[in-house]
């Protein structure tokens, strides 16, 4: 059985890769180019983690973040986000945010699985 993993991501050739590089590792990767369709389909389905960028249109990753923690407080799945922010002052939003992981640009999808094995699979 593979793990469902939502992909937020607006840049469509890195979510290529990223969801590629995840199918490839058994994650069954549901692609979404900002906030807003991440969290209607996490709504509809609750995924086994979420993986989101920062900087997207319509909903950003932390508003979708936010949202999440409002509407699934009891949610169970880790949220790893993938940021170029590296200024703690600008996180500070995380703190309200259960299981929330950081990833810090550039990302290398070696990196992502293993801390997704290490998280999921264990």
């Amino acid at each position: 059985m593979s793990l469902r993993l939502v992909l937020a991501d607006d840049e469509a050739p890195t979510a290529r890769v990223m969801s590629l590089a995840l199918a490839k590792q058994g994650f069954d990767v549901e692609v979404c180019y900002n906030g807003e369709e991440a969290l209607n389909s996490i709504l509809q389905s609750p995924p086994d983690v979420l993986v989101t960028d920062i900087e997207m249109p319509v909903m950003t990753g932390q508003e979708l973040c936010e949202e999440l923690q409002k509407r699934l407080p009891e949610r169970t799945f880790p949220i790893y986000v993938i940021t170029g922010v590296t200024d703690l002052v600008h996180r500070k939003w995380t703190r309200e945010i259960q299981d929330l992981f950081f990833l810090e640009k550039p990302v290398s999808i070696r990196r992502l699985t293993q801390e997704l094995e290490q998280r999921l699979r264990s």
